[in-house]
């Protein structure tokens, strides 16, 4: 399957460079089975859902992941957070106008200092003087998707953040869940919709392109993950009472379906490169709330796998000509899956 199926032209002025507010304020574009569509607000979402569905949330926290720094020759550094290895260690992506070596020894600007220690695959794993989580929640800046192309203002740290993250640990936001504020939640609730969370920390791969010519040949980049007993068990509930899963975004898709990768929908705490492209039977999901994701991205062919290709494309054309705004700050859409996505369901 080639890459570039997966393509799609966005006029630049669609990518959206801030937030919308309210929060549900947003537009959704609806997505049926057969790929009909209907255009209509976040706000209308509860409506959309049915009473004993199970919303699936993804609770990672962003954590302020850039962190600027001066080598000693007085060059200027920009280290972008990949992941937290454990204590004063942390894999980065390091900017400069000339490559890091292995131990240069580099000053942080917000105080501090860190080591360059060496690379791991495409990441440079440096060793700060402190906890390495600490060092970037004190000195870091919110990591906008390089998309967005300004720099991080005081308003982002509250909204590039969905207001239920608990646990840190993503250098970026699982955007879907940005349309939720406190009163969504409490109609979902009103609704009769339960609600349950599982953790993946999404990684700065999450904004890589698929470079590989052909789909099956790209690796995809290791995130951390936990789908804890609770969850196993709300979703297990949704199934007794006939209702669906309804994943609050891709991030949320992968931790369920990595739960179910021996055959058996269970807990699990580890990493995951699960890829998801067209041809892969949906074992969790029953339907998908979403933003819209960059041409030729993993998390387009997530989606397309979920609703069909040629549907996908379709509503995004649709999306491109109704100017809809596209990406982290952008619209969203509610899939429902095409015939064939899902794999025979079971009741616990």
């Amino acid at each position: 399957m080639r890459t570039d199926l997966f393509d799609f032209e966005l006029p630049e002025e669609r990518i959206a460079l801030h937030p919308v507010a309210p929060r549900d304020a947003a537009r959704l574009l609806v997505v049926g089975p057969g790929g009909t569509l209907e255009d209509r607000t976040v706000r209308d979402l509860p409506q959309l859902l049915r009473q004993g569905d199970a919303l699936v949330f993804n609770d990672t926290r962003v954590i302020p992941a850039r962190l600027r720094a001066v080598k000693p020759s007085g060059g200027r550094v920009e280290l972008m957070l990949e992941r937290l290895l454990g204590g004063a260690r942390a894999a980065v992506q390091i900017r400069a106008s000339k490559g890091a070596r292995p131990g240069t020894r580099l000053r942080l600007e917000g105080g501090g200092a860190a080591t360059v220690l060496g690379r791991e695959g495409e990441f440079w794993v440096v060793e700060f003087d402190a906890e390495a989580g600490e060092v970037f929640e004190r000195s870091g800046e919110v990591p906008l998707p390089p998309y967005i192309g300004r720099p991080a203002e005081p308003l982002d740290r509250e909204r590039y953040q969905t207001v239920y993250a608990r646990v840190p640990g993503a250098v970026a936001a699982p955007t879907a869940g940005l349309h939720f504020d406190a009163e969504m939640l409490a109609a979902c609730r009103a609704r009769g919709i339960e609600t349950a969370t599982v953790t993946l920390h999404v990684g700065a791969g999450t904004f890589q392109p698929v470079r590989a010519v052909d789909v099956a040949s790209h690796r995809m980049h290791a995130e951390r993950l936990t789908v804890g007993v609770e969850a196993v068990e709300a979703v297990s509930a949704a199934r007794r009472r006939g209702a669906r899963v309804v994943a609050v975004g891709t991030t949320a898709v992968r931790a369920l379906e990595t739960a179910a990768q021996d055959g058996e929908f269970a807990a699990c705490d580890g990493e995951t490169r699960l890829f998801i492209v067209p041809g892969y039977r949906f074992r969790v999901v029953d339907a998908l709330l979403t933003n819209f994701h960059l041409p030729q991205s993993t998390l387009l062919m997530l989606v397309s796998a979920f609703v069909g290709r040629e549907p996908l494309l379709r509503a995004y054309r649709h999306a491109v000509a109704e100017r809809y705004r596209f990406f982290s700050y952008g619209d969203a859409m509610f899939v429902e899956p095409a015939p064939g996505a899902l794999a025979p369901r079971s009741t616990p």
